[in-house]
């Protein structure tokens, strides 16, 4: 097969349909606190780590929050920021 004659999508929707519960908690996790983790480095103006003249703020840990989804509830470590909320 060629790469033409795969369907991307459908194999995906396969999988993941079929997946366990714990599998579709983990990627949801790792997507939500990578989300958060974008947003507040772009809040900061500079990344996690990252020395900048740009930067406006800085990290200051993380607040842990349940988060409930369908596919159950989620353990969510929130940034937390030195000045002002995230």
């Amino acid at each position: 097969t060629t790469a033409h004659d795969i369907d991307l999508h459908q194999i995906l929707t396969d999988r993941l349909t079929g997946a366990s519960p714990d599998l579709l908690r983990e990627l949801l996790k790792m997507f939500i606190h990578t989300l958060m983790g974008a947003e507040a480095d772009a809040l900061c103006g500079a990344g996690y780590g990252q020395r900048s003249d740009e930067r406006t703020n800085s990290r200051n840990g993380y607040r842990h929050r349940d988060f409930d989804t369908r596919v159950g509830t989620l353990d969510v470590a929130i940034p937390k920021l030195r000045s002002g909320s995230y």
